[in-house]
């Protein structure tokens, strides 16, 4: 099974999101889009530009986590 990276709040995030001051706004905007169910690579396609630096930072500050799915892909198909 592949597994793909979702981004997500954590609870942090959700207390900076009532005050976009303290995070700035692109951090805003990312922390607005990242739901669990979007990609870093989604994200910033959405964004139009890259966010894989600003995620980080963002990760490391305790605003985001990253959401492990897995997916099934076509050789588990074959497999079972």
């Amino acid at each position: 099974m592949a597994t793909i990276e979702r981004i997500a709040k954590t609870p942090k995030a959700w207390e900076a999101l009532s005050r976009p001051d303290l995070i700035g706004r692109q951090a805003h905007t990312l922390l607005l889009m990242a739901n669990g169910r979007r990609s870093e690579k989604e994200l910033s396609l959405l964004l139009g530009g890259d966010v894989s630096e600003l995620a980080y930072g963002l990760r490391q500050q305790g605003y985001l986590q990253t959401a492990a799915i897995r997916v099934q892909d076509d050789e588990d198909d074959v497999a079972a």
